[in-house]
């Protein structure tokens, strides 16, 4: 059935206006409100019989359900889900069945969904993880080849706002580089800390840190604002598994020295908890002895790299095996016609592209790759 784009009622009485004058007859009236007979039958019919009550759409839902869950059994379930607020359908049903063995209870996805529509479950908003990092870590043999970079737990200060501890290691000689506590973790303050390590001691290999901000993200190959800029610098972002400490065992053992030494108690103000950091960072890095290093201090181990921070970072060239493709505005670049979403974070930058076979290529940026592009399917797939 089709109506003019006015109100459906008002068509409807002006049918059975025309309908009641008897100047038209069922097949003049099916031709003029373009509808069936069969239609016209069917609201003339309900008229005589409701009145304008008749015109309202019906319900399509059948009566009753054959195979519904009696209401004394939702009852049941209720009732228990009130006094174990904790328990999960899988739970209830199992107590139920227990208590109740002569009663046919419901699946569990059936209570599951009743639970929901009584208001006792509700949904949870879907998590998007961090990629796993898929690239084998490189070893700490030598000074400058793996730092660690980690935001020590926050904690609040005596004047009650919270002090987050970015702190930055050299792994293979325990050397203590950067112990700064910032208002907020961002991306800018990480930046800023990173920067001036890199003035003061050169560039490292690789910077090792947990799949938190701003470190990485859930876009294709983990990639964050900072790991971009730390691969135009030619350093490898490496991240541990998820729930994997141990992964970066050195500067989290590291971590319970720090507080132990320079944050139990907290510092009424951010000023004094660094000036609290900077002293035990000294006495960290030249009057400590580690074990590990034979007794010897991290500052006798400890020298800067050989690598330069540079004045203006040298734009990312791709050898004559790759198709070179630039991130446009919304993250995508055009391939073939058609635009692939790729990541928010390369915006403005190239990618690579390398050819596996007639349809898949690998995507890189710079030395990282980021996925296969399936050209059947028009999408790139995470490693």
């Amino acid at each position: 059935m089709t109506w003019k784009e006015t109100c459906a009622m008002d068509e409807k009485m002006k049918l059975i206006s025309d309908y009641l004058s008897g100047e038209y007859t069922i097949t003049e009236l099916s031709e003029i409100y373009n509808l069936s007979r069969k239609t016209v039958y069917k609201w003339t019919d309900r008229y005589e019989r409701q009145g304008p009550a008749g015109l309202l759409n019906l319900a399509k839902a059948p009566f009753t359900h054959p195979n519904a869950t009696p209401p004394e059994m939702i009852n049941y379930l209720v009732a228990l889900k009130s006094r174990h607020i904790y328990w999960g359908p899988r739970k209830l049903v199992a107590w139920l069945e227990d208590k109740y063995p002569d009663k046919r209870w419901p699946a569990i996805s059936t209570a599951q969904e009743i639970l929901r529509r009584e208001g006792w479950i509700k949904s949870r908003h879907k998590r998007h993880h961090t990629p796993p990092y898929s690239e084998p870590f490189l070893g700490s043999k030598q000074a400058n080849q793996v730092w660690c970079a980690d935001f020590k737990g926050q904690f609040r200060l005596g004047e009650g706002k919270l002090c987050y501890p970015f702190t930055l290691t050299d792994s293979y000689s325990r050397y203590l580089i950067t112990c700064r506590g910032l208002y907020r973790p961002t991306y800018l303050e990480t930046k800023s800390q990173l920067e001036k390590a890199f003035c003061n001691y050169g560039l490292p290999e690789a910077i090792r840190t947990d799949n938190g901000t701003p470190f990485a993200s859930v876009a294709l190959g983990g990639l964050s604002s900072l790991a971009v800029w730390l691969i135009k610098l030619g350093i490898r972002p490496e991240r541990i598994e998820q729930g994997r400490p141990e992964q970066n065992g050195r500067h989290e053992r590291f971590h319970r020295t720090l507080k132990e030494a320079a944050i139990s108690p907290p510092r009424d103000t951010l000023a004094q908890q660094q000036r609290a950091f900077d002293r035990f960072r000294t006495e960290y890095n030249t009057e400590r002895p580690h074990e590990a290093l034979g007794q010897k201090t991290p500052a006798s181990v400890y020298h800067p790299s050989l690598r330069s921070y540079p004045i203006k970072i040298a734009p990312i060239e791709y050898g004559a095996d790759r198709l070179v493709r630039q991130v446009h505005n919304q993250g995508c670049i055009k391939w073939k016609g058609r635009y692939l979403f790729v990541s928010e974070a390369l915006i403005g930058e190239p990618v690579g592209l390398k050819p596996i076979d007639n349809h898949l290529w690998e995507v890189y940026f710079s030395f990282k790759p980021l996925g296969i592009l399936d050209e059947t399917t028009g999408r790139i797939i995470a490693l």
